[in-house]
């Protein structure tokens, strides 16, 4: 919907870099201008709706680049999801979709579902049949015979099989391609975390198959052997890499500077619950791995921002809590702010029309009173965001409805 937005800072780029007293002039979905008040307001249509935020930011609408929106993030999400039908779990979906526009978030990485039913909202919600954020899906993801989330369908064997499983994701319109390079929590049944599924050989197997698509790879990898696996293959991003050894931590040097090298990115999948996730894990262990972190980036590793929303405890309306792991970690707010916005666009390939505000790009903005520039706590007081240009309103009720009286709503 068009419209002009103002407000006492307007973020234009990394580092911190804003204006103030600024304008963002959106026609057709798209950002059609940004800049000073009075240059940008010349450049709208007489009688356009107009929204003011005095004191409020206006940054680039956040990017979460680790969700499942086939679990409920409840007590038991595997559960819950093996018990329902593919029609009560795309409304589940649809749901938890609107909760992560509710909290500012206009794009999101699904890296795992069943039957390729992201694929699908991601389709509804691009047309305006659903209200929500962008959606770039993983489908169905690979792993072994009896190996993590085997109950999404993903199962293979051999060669043969990993071929027929990454073209059939691509010939459903996949985004990305997931592999389950090691064991992990949530499948019970399955083996621990630290342990590889696939061999390096067949990492670069799935790495070869899906260039040939033209999509990434994803690898979640806990432990170090699958990292290493996933680092020689050639992936896009690893997810977790927590380096996991079979008897404690097994941080390997050269992997991290082949990380760094090889220019891949690192998704720690924060949760929303870090700090409880340190408490049950015990608090020494999970200072030692968060050191790991700090040292990783200090080595020149580049993060990126997920909360893997949708396993236990991982919420999909409260980004905030993840993002402040960065800040504990060592970033300062300004760096988590480019962290949610314009590295993870690039990291996500997506970076020509989407993590900026600037003309040409897609009207995913987010308006909250305070700077987050300076307080990430900002982020939590949402006045207004636009996914595609599409407009919702923060509400007291645990949904947000999409504005259809744009015009009625000027705040001049």
């Amino acid at each position: 919907m068009d419209c002009l937005i103002s407000a006492a800072r307007i973020v234009t780029g990394p580092r911190g870099r804003h204006l103030t007293d600024g304008a963002v002039l959106v026609q057709g979905g798209v950002i059609t201008a940004v800049g000073p008040q009075p240059a940008v307001k010349a450049r709208a249509p007489r009688d356009l709706p107009t929204f003011a935020f005095p004191g409020a930011t206006v940054l680039p609408g956040l990017i979460d680049s680790h969700v499942h929106l086939a679990f409920d993030a409840g007590p038991d999400p595997v559960g819950t999801l093996r018990e329902a039908d593919d029609a009560a779990l795309i409304l589940g979906m649809a749901d938890r979709a609107l909760q992560l526009v509710g909290a500012g978030v206009t794009t999101v990485r699904d890296l795992g579902d069943r039957g390729g039913l992201a694929i699908g909202l991601r389709a509804e919600i691009s047309d305006g049949r659903r209200p929500g954020p962008r959606i770039l899906a993983a489908g169905t993801p690979l792993t072994g015979r009896g190996g993590h989330c085997w109950f999404l369908g993903g199962e293979v064997d051999g060669a043969d099989g990993i071929r027929a499983a990454v073209r059939r994701n691509a010939e459903l319109g996949a985004d990305v391609i997931k592999v389950m390079a090691t064991g992990g929590g949530i499948t019970k049944d399955g083996p621990p975390s630290w342990q590889a599924q696939f061999t390096p050989e067949e990492l670069r197997l799935v790495v070869a198959e899906a260039s040939g698509a033209g999509l990434p790879v994803a690898a979640h990898a806990h432990g170090t052997e699958g990292i290493a696996a996933a680092v020689a293959a050639g992936v896009a991003t690893i997810e977790h890499c927590t380096w996991m050894g079979r008897d404690g931590f097994d941080v390997r040097e050269e992997l991290v500077a082949a990380i760094v090298a090889k220019g891949i990115r690192v998704c720690p999948a924060a949760s929303p619950d870090w700090r409880g996730f340190a408490r049950r894990f015990g608090p020494e262990r999970a200072e030692e791995m968060f050191d790991r972190l700090r040292w990783m980036r200090e080595q020149g590793v580049r993060f990126i921002a997920g909360t893997d929303a949708g396993v236990s405890r991982a919420v999909f309306d409260d980004f905030v809590s993840s993002l402040e792991f960065f800040e504990y970690i060592g970033f300062t707010p300004a760096e988590v702010v480019d962290l949610a916005t314009t590295e993870t666009a690039q990291a996500l390939g997506i970076a020509d029309d989407t993590g900026l505000l600037a003309p040409g790009y897609r009207a995913d903005l987010l308006i909250v009173d305070g700077n987050p520039l300076e307080d990430l706590q900002a982020l939590r007081a949402v006045r207004l965001v636009l996914a595609a240009g599409r407009h919702y309103l923060p509400e007291t009720e645990a949904l947000l409805r999409p504005m259809t009286a744009c015009a009625g709503r000027n705040r001049d």
